[in-house]
């Protein structure tokens, strides 16, 4: 006992020691007077800046038209007879939740019915809501959970809505301001994870306890069928369809990457005997499918990291283990995306980052495949799924291909065009390249090179390199849309890079950069900047880099450790300040990633790299530019608020943009979005040319 009353002694004069430290802890309070006026000061400063540049009026113009144009693809979300669609436009600047019916949509002429006004909606209660979502009662779909954000951020009111009358449901369905979730069990049960009161979340900000809440019953009253431990990330509850039967799920998040998973089978949890690395990606045939993120030897059989495998639902709620094989990745491949229809499985498979798509079908005994007859040399991505039929959307793009949405059927594999984007600029005057950069280690890292096909090679070129590195998400080629317009157009060259940290090769690529071995993706960030300098594509005076979230902690540490080899920095939503990132929002959710810096041997590492404690007075640093939200209530301004401050105090310029709304996503309607693309762009330009 005298042992641990020490350490939590030790602790706090630790982190007392580190505030006395920190003359910018007042830029942490969101909404403080005096960090408000900060904002306010310098954002003005940006302003008059970069939107009096040459540049900003035209490309802010352009930008607003191309994310306001009519021809824009209305993405389909299947819900029994009806397609959904969440629209902006110039008229509806915070968008319309409307739908049309399926066969009007399939046509090519929908009909659209307006069910949501969300710029109506926020006049009528004088809040700046954001649309999160909405999740259907099975099978009819005439009810609808809808999610509304308070400007942009993650906690959501959740009000029940009935698309026939197009009316909120009076003494429906409500659930109070949280992080957290619902869905149907059925019409007059829904399973949710909300803030319930005192103790029931955790130190990551997110839900502790999952409920039954019957109609007409009090939320205080629902029925508590799951607790987790006040450490845990977060629990969260799910319901699976596997035709017409049902699966009430609890996923214990216990880190970031580790979870428990379990099951309300006859009035009482089941925990299910996997992984706790594993996640499960839905129940087809009474298979549940399991993407493993390790080596797992079970009923005799080891299978290996990166494999989807499948399990006997029924055997595994009574402890047993029935095991199919369905897919093992190679050296060069990953899993991108897992989807199910009524019949089949779909996987979206990465072969040095591009895509190829397959059904596969269960019979009984095997899994067997086949191959989408789907373009070459690209992304594609599962747009939607039915689970009442075998029909599916899917899209394709690469840099210089607008976005296609194709539909297409899993149980005859046939696929048809559906609609494209328009080109919005020459995509003939580009080239694509892929080449290999060498990181520290030796390891080989992947990246795309988008420019003119006679750009010259003489290290002249502005460049903007961007990558991501973190958390097993894939950078995969995308049609660059306004980036062409405003940023190839402008003689520009775009480079995405395949750090370690992502996912495009596997779980190993992510993993390959976790806590300890975290140097290493940014080891490989400065290689690829290393190789596009050596290959005389651009040179560091035209080099500029990009980030957002992860991201922005990725091009923050960049700037800090090699200043030398850039002139521009978008730094965008960032965590930077990483001896206290776990205390923020959603921060200590993250430790499972970055590691744990209240624990003396992990700050040993984070601190080599952490941008805040790595900025110095006596070196030249590019003059960066910082963007982020106040409503961001995942990452925490501060972060980005406090590096500005300390790098203007030690005589550092910078740029410094928050906007008022638009949580971790930055912005919340089409205008803020062209304003914030103009400014970056601009300020890019006006460095790299």
């Amino acid at each position: 006992m005298k042992s641990l009353l020490l350490s939590g002694l030790l602790l706090c004069m630790s982190m007392s020691l580190y505030a006395q430290d920190d003359p910018y802890l007042w830029l942490e309070e969101v909404d403080g007077e005096k960090a408000l006026d900060f904002v306010s000061t310098q954002n003005q400063k940006t302003i008059d800046k970069l939107t009096s540049t040459s540049y900003y009026q035209d490309i802010y113009d352009k930008a607003l038209a191309i994310y306001n144009s009519t021809d824009r693809i209305a993405y389909p979300t299947t819900y029994g007879d009806y397609v959904y669609n969440f629209w902006k436009d110039k008229d509806h600047v915070r968008g319309i939740w409307r739908r049309t019916l399926r066969s009007d949509y399939l046509s090519g002429n929908p009909n659209w019915e307006t069910l949501l006004d969300i710029d109506a909606l926020s006049k009528q209660d004088d809040v700046k809501w954001v649309y999160k979502g909405a999740s259907g009662l099975h099978p009819d779909y005439n009810r609808f959970l809808v999610r509304l954000s308070k400007g942009g951020g993650d906690a959501v009111v959740t009000k029940e809505f009935d698309a026939n009358t197009k009316q909120f449901i009076e003494d429906g369905f409500y659930i109070p301001e949280a992080k957290g979730n619902s869905a149907y069990v059925h019409q007059n049960t829904i399973l949710v994870a909300s803030n319930f009161g005192d103790n029931t979340m955790t130190t990551s900000g997110y839900p502790n306890q999952i409920k039954l809440w019957k109609r007409g019953t009090a939320l205080k009253d629902a029925k508590l069928i799951h607790e987790g431990n006040s450490t845990d990330v977060g629990s969260w509850g799910a319901v699976m369809r596997d035709g017409e039967k049902s699966y009430v799920m609890a996923y214990q998040a216990i880190t970031f990457y580790t979870r428990s998973v379990k099951v309300w089978h006859n009035n009482s949890m089941v925990t299910l005997d996997i992984p706790d690395d594993a996640a499960p990606s839905g129940i087809l045939n009474n298979q549940l499918i399991l993407d493993l993120k390790s080596d797992w030897t079970v009923a005799g059989q080891t299978f290996k990291q990166g494999a989807i495998i499948s399990l006997n639902m029924t055997d595994l709620l009574d402890g047993k283990h029935t095991v199919h094989a369905i897919y093992q990745p190679d050296a060069y491949s990953s899993v991108s995306g897992i989807s199910t229809t009524k019949n089949k499985l779909l996987l979206n498979l990465l072969t040095n980052v591009t895509s190829k798509l397959y059904i596969y079908s269960f019979n009984a005994t095997a899994w067997t495949s086949e191959q989408v007859k789907a373009p070459d040399y690209g992304n594609l991505s599962v747009v939607d799924t039915d689970e009442l039929s075998d029909a599916y959307f899917f899209q394709f793009e690469n840099f210089l291909t607008p976005e296609t949405l194709y539909s297409a059927n899993a149980q005859d594999n046939t696929v048809k065009a559906f609609q494209s984007l328009p080109a919005y600029f020459d995509g003939n005057k580009y080239k694509v390249k892929q080449f290999m950069a060498t990181s520290k280690d030796g390891t080989k890292i992947p990246y795309f090179v988008v420019g003119a096909k006679d750009m010259p090679i003489n290290g002249s070129n502005p460049t903007l390199l961007n990558a991501y590195g973190g958390f097993e998400v894939s950078r995969t080629p995308f049609y660059l849309g306004s980036m062409g317009e405003n940023w190839l157009e402008n003689g520009g060259v775009y480079v995405l890079a395949n750090i370690r940290g992502g996912g495009e090769f596997g779980p190993k690529w992510h993993q390959a950069g976790l806590k300890e071995n975290r140097q290493r993706v940014y080891d490989d960030f400065h290689a690829v900047a290393e190789d596009l300098i050596a290959r005389k594509v651009t040179s560091p005076e035209h080099l500029g880099i990009m980030g957002g979230s992860n991201g922005g902690l990725l091009v923050g540490v960049g700037f800090t450790q090699r200043p030398d080899l850039y002139n521009a920095v978008v730094c965008q939503v960032p965590l930077l300040d990483m001896k206290r990132y776990n205390k923020l929002l959603a921060g200590a959710s993250w430790m499972g990633e970055y590691g744990n810096p209240d624990i003396p041997e992990e700050w040993a590492y984070i601190k080599q790299y952490s941008p805040y404690q790595n900025v110095h007075k006596d070196t030249d640093y590019p003059e960066v530019f910082f963007y982020t939200s106040t409503r961001d209530d995942r990452v925490h301004p501060g972060h980005a608020r406090k590096m500005a401050a300390k790098m203007l105090d030690m005589g550092h310029p910078i740029y410094y943009y928050e906007n008022t709304e638009g949580g971790h996503a930055g912005s919340s309607t089409n205008e803020q979005r062209a304003k914030s693309s103009a400014m970056g762009l601009s300020y890019l330009l006006m460095k790299l040319k």
